[in-house]
């Protein structure tokens, strides 16, 4: 019996879970699935830049684990690309990292533990806050600064 695979860490969670084709409708499509934790070593790898070691590090998987996840992301989405696909970002194996604030310096950072956090990494306080996951885009029902005229 083989082990049960270990979750992996996600720092930020995406803000849409659907990409398709423009101008098809969905019904006329087939979709590949990239999980969550594919997305997450995409956004690491490729967008933030980061080599393989930081990576995994990030994710808290071995190297091997990472350019495996990495690779199966890759043919994902090579495959909605080259073929038309939608994609659907559903699923895998992860955790959400846990973020926090300082009420004493305002440090914000991410726990690499399984939200044990004894005190702030700066100032040493124990006065935290937990702030929960980043999430990148706008907000529901922020439409941005008013413009004149």
């Amino acid at each position: 019996m083989p082990r049960p695979p270990k979750h992996r860490l996600v720092e930020e969670l995406p803000t849409s879970d659907y990409f398709k084709p423009a101008g098809i409708p969905m019904r006329q499509l087939d979709e590949v699935v990239l999980s969550i934790d594919e997305l997450e070593s995409i956004r690491l790898k490729d967008y933030e830049g980061l080599d393989h070691a930081d990576s995994a590090d990030r994710m808290q998987v071995s190297r091997p684990t990472f350019h495996r996840i990495l690779t199966a992301a890759h043919r994902k989405v090579a495959e909605a690309l080259t073929q038309g696909k939608a994609i659907r970002i559903h699923g895998g194996t992860y955790r959400i990292a846990g973020r926090h604030r300082c009420r004493e310096c305002g440090h914000v950072w991410t726990d690499a533990e399984d939200g044990v956090v004894p005190s702030c990494p700066d100032c040493g306080t124990e006065d935290i806050l937990r702030a929960g996951p980043r999430r990148r885009g706008r907000r529901h029902g922020h439409r941005g600064p008013r413009r004149e005229g």
